[in-house]
């Protein structure tokens, strides 16, 4: 199956680590309208990629926000 590339949200964050029992891996893991989601905490910018076809980038960042983080939208 094919991910639409136009429903992959990319995110700057602050997260360092992603653990298996971690507030985000269990948010982001169990999120129903998350197809896909991903951390990459050795880049610089700890860019965050989630695939959705629902939620919009504003609903992610609060996501990621409420759990303690910072999160902004990569162009």
């Amino acid at each position: 199956m094919e991910t639409d590339l136009h429903k992959i949200h990319i995110f700057k964050t602050n997260i360092d680590k992603i653990y298996p029992d971690c507030a985000i891996n269990t948010t982001l893991g169990n999120h129903k309208d998350i197809q896909q989601w991903s951390v990459d905490c050795e880049d610089v910018d700890r860019v965050l990629r989630v695939v959705s076809e629902t939620l919009q980038p504003e609903v992610i960042i609060g996501i990621i926000n409420e759990l303690g983080h910072e999160c902004q939208e990569l162009p």
